[in-house]
């Protein structure tokens, strides 16, 4: 699986870009909140140092956006209106899913429906060109240096790691509980067993 290609690079590749513009784009995020806030500001979902929304965003964009490398212009557009579309995509769901955004752009000039604005259109745009002519390759090279067994049992940790988080995060904003959630399977274990015994 981990050798895979998709568009061109492998799975392992993919899956440790992944994981890196997750931790990269949380610690931004957190330290420009954090900034912003006067306080420590967490940006993840969970406990964890890890968004998503950037390890998507920043893998998915390199595929789709790579062959625009060469024309500045339009790949900045291409990213600023891709990423714009992708940040109104996951904020809808969020509201949907979840009843709630995670940012807020009301106070934001040109913002519609506090989900997306255009001063972060125009970021968008230029952490395209970075990510696209800079960063990726240099996050290649990083993942190269690794012994790929070795990075395969990274990823893996981090991504377990981080799906517990998550987990625990939804338990929470659902209010499950994991006793009660014990208490349930041990009924249904009962259950079973009083029939075959």
């Amino acid at each position: 699986m981990w050798t895979k290609e998709i568009f061109g690079t492998d799975v392992y590749h993919l899956i440790s870009a992944f994981i890196i513009y997750s931790i990269a784009g949380w610690l931004v995020e957190s330290i420009y909140m954090s900034l912003c806030n006067r306080k420590l500001t967490n940006r993840g979902f969970g406990r964890g140092p890890f968004c998503p929304i950037y390890g998507f965003g920043g893998v998915v964009g390199y595929l789709i956006l790579h062959p625009l490398s060469s024309n500045l212009v339009a790949l900045y557009l291409a990213g600023a209106l891709l990423a714009t579309a992708f940040e109104y995509l996951v904020g809808r769901l969020m509201l949907k899913f979840l009843g709630d955004v995670w940012w807020d752009y009301h106070e934001k000039p040109c913002n519609y429906q506090g989900i997306i604005c255009l001063e972060s259109t125009i970021a968008w745009g230029f952490y395209a060109i970075i990510i696209i002519t800079f960063l990726h390759g240099r996050i290649l090279g990083l993942v190269d240096r690794v012994d790929m067994v070795w990075g395969i049992r990274a990823c893996r940790l981090i991504l377990a790691l981080v799906t517990i988080d998550y987990i625990l995060k939804l338990m929470n904003i659902f209010h499950i509980s994991l006793k009660e959630q014990k208490d349930k399977l041990m009924d249904v274990y009962e259950s079973i067993r009083a029939r075959w015994y």
